[in-house]
């Protein structure tokens, strides 16, 4: 089978590493891909929303399936735009279509599924500049902190979290008035806030069956103690310690299968992954989002997780067959732990050599933000790399990442010190 990933990430360097593995597997094509996935496959030049482009490759090279990394080709309708064409349509998709994908581009069309399939959440309004009054009002009924998300695509920075009542109109009001994230807070929901521990609990479906794939926990701020500015991810722990046999029970009864039957009773045809991220809350479950695509970094703690053949695992997907394979799961704990450039989330520079990577033994090294330049392995990103080790348990695993992350370096390298310091 010949299978085309399209991303350039850990996300994706983690998916190509574990389809690699699969003897079904004839040529794997990463588009554009980086300097990790160029070791597992074929890095093709191509824009990740170019989809004339995506097409026209996928029928030279006779590709079998595509598998969508990151949300935007997604929102833009990927899936529509090869289902649509004859030429193209016997091509896999693991990936859903426009209007399912609208769980993640939109907030507040993820806010009102919930709220339509009796799915738990935070109590929400959504307003925009012309309600900019009414959103002032609707703050004065919560209680702080307060939570106000971008309705829109804002790659993972468009939700803020003021702590006080000022400060929260303020924030509304850059937001809606100012186009603080552009074109993505031309509408805003605002949110109670839940007090409790988030998880993300992912789940493969077909639009008929679903798997249910190992939780995470992710660690988003940039600096130790969860302290400091959002990042797009620091680090992740899998499986949750305190995710239990019958909190998970709960969750797949109030929360993923109203999720996916919600799916079908609104004629959504839904293919791929269905990322949630949960608020445990007193020992309830509560959902903060949808993605609709796997997380980054959780991706790179679950995927090493799975001892199932994942691409006997997507190909079931593509023809509806997911009930009827058997999917397996390591009970071994996974961590992994980022490094990123010095400066990251805010301004820092790229094209850093990177150093030691050959010498990790008991990790595997997933490049985030990495590209190959004079033969040299340099920095392209604020998240370069994501060092993953497996551990009987969370202590082992993680002392094996930061053993590892010791081998590695380029200037100004940094890293947390403390993931999954909140577990023990």
């Amino acid at each position: 089978m010949n299978i085309l990933v399209i991303g350039s990430g850990g996300r994706e360097h983690a998916i190509s590493w574990k389809l690699a593995q699969s003897s079904k597997l004839s040529n794997l094509f990463i588009a554009p891909g980086n300097a990790g996935t160029e070791e597992v496959g074929k890095n093709v030049e191509l824009v990740v929303s170019d989809f004339d482009g995506i097409a026209k490759f996928s029928v030279e090279n006779d590709v079998n399936m595509i598998v969508v990394g990151p949300e935007v080709p997604l929102v833009e309708g990927i899936h529509d735009y090869f289902t649509e064409k004859e030429e193209l349509k016997h091509i896999h998709i693991i990936g859903p279509k426009k209007l399912g994908a609208q769980l993640e581009g939109s907030k507040k069309f993820s806010k009102e599924f919930m709220q339509r399939h009796d799915i738990p959440t935070a109590k929400y309004k959504a307003f925009t500049a012309e309600t900019l009054e009414d959103g002032f009002a609707f703050l004065e009924t919560l209680n702080p902190p307060f939570v106000l998300k971008a309705d829109g695509l804002a790659a993972g920075k468009g939700v803020v979290i003021p702590d006080n009542l000022e400060d929260a109109k303020k924030e509304l009001t850059e937001m809606l008035a100012n186009s603080k994230f552009g074109a993505a807070s031309q509408e805003v929901v605002i949110e109670e806030f839940l007090d409790g521990i988030e998880l993300s609990v992912f789940v493969l479906t077909d639009g008929e069956n679903y798997k249910l794939l190992p939780t995470a926990k992710d660690y988003k701020r940039i600096g130790e103690g969860d302290k400091g500015l959002n990042t797009g991810g620091m680090g992740a722990v899998s499986p949750v310690p305190f995710a239990t046999q019958e909190f998970l029970d709960k969750v797949e009864k109030q929360i993923v299968k109203p999720s996916v039957d919600g799916l079908k009773k609104d004629n959504i045809d839904y293919v791929g992954f269905l990322f949630i991220g949960l608020m445990n809350v007193g020992g309830n479950p509560y959902v903060i989002e949808y993605n609709v695509r796997m997380g980054d970094p959780e991706t790179e703690v679950v995927i090493p997780r799975i001892e199932s053949d994942l691409v006997e695992v997507f190909e079931a997907v593509g023809n509806k067959t997911l009930n009827e394979i058997e999917f397996k799961v390591t009970d071994e704990t996974v961590c992994t732990v980022m490094a990123v450039s010095g400066g990251y989330p805010e301004t820092y520079e790229k094209l850093k050599a990177i150093e030691g990577i050959e010498s990790v033994k008991d990790s595997v090294v997933f490049h985030a933000g990495t590209k190959k330049l004079d033969g040299k392995i340099v920095t392209n990103g604020g998240r370069v790399l994501a060092v993953s080790s497996f551990g009987v348990n969370k202590k082992e695993a993680l002392e094996k990442s930061y053993a590892s992350l010791n081998k590695i370096c380029f200037e100004k390298i940094y890293f947390r010190k403390d993931i999954g310091f909140d577990l023990d």
